[in-house]
């Protein structure tokens, strides 16, 4: 069950949902709108492996925004802090991003309850798209989970994501056994 906005709000009141900063006109029917942080990261190498570390390169978003090009995979970051203690939150695309031909993820749409962290965008684009810090680029949503945690993914001794901050982090595959 996808939660309203009545239910988000009132979750945000006994803290097991947290947005920071949390704007009440960016929360919709059923959904919270987040926007692009002022950090994308692109990797080092042109060829990456999935058994390696595979470094990134951050760099700021000018105030004149910056284009993205298609073919490039960058690595960006929610302006937003969140933290969810009772419920899966999913990241989805805007329509508004989606009809500029911008996707925000690959396939990580998917946060874990007790996911406390900005959230680190897959972004790739259908062609040239000049983006801005601080434009609405998605949206979270709310489920329900049916029955008791017993380990919520801030206290999982492997969560490879668990560390805040506000750039993006590249992917942590290296860290799995395979």
């Amino acid at each position: 069950m996808i939660l309203s906005d009545k239910r988000i709000l009132e979750e945000i009141e006994r803290g097991s949902i947290i947005i920071e900063p949390f704007r009440r006109e960016c929360l919709g029917t059923n959904s919270y709108d987040v926007h692009l942080g002022k950090y994308l990261a692109t990797y080092k190498d042109r060829v990456l492996d999935a058994k390696k570390h595979n470094e990134i390169v951050h760099f700021e978003i000018p105030k004149t925004g910056f284009v993205l090009e298609p073919n490039t995979l960058y690595l960006g970051v929610t302006l937003e802090y969140t933290e969810t203690h009772n419920h899966v939150p999913f990241l989805e695309g805007k329509s508004s991003t989606g009809r500029l031909g911008i996707d925000i993820h690959a396939t990580a749409g998917k946060g874990d309850v007790g996911f406390c962290n900005t959230w680190t965008l897959e972004i790739s684009v259908a062609q040239p798209v000049r983006i801005y810090v601080g434009m609405p680029i998605g949206q979270l949503i709310y489920f329900a989970v049916e029955g008791d945690i017993e380990t919520f993914y801030n206290s999982k001794a492997n969560a490879k994501y668990n560390n805040k901050t506000t750039r993006p982090v590249e992917s942590m595959m290296w860290k799995n056994e395979f």
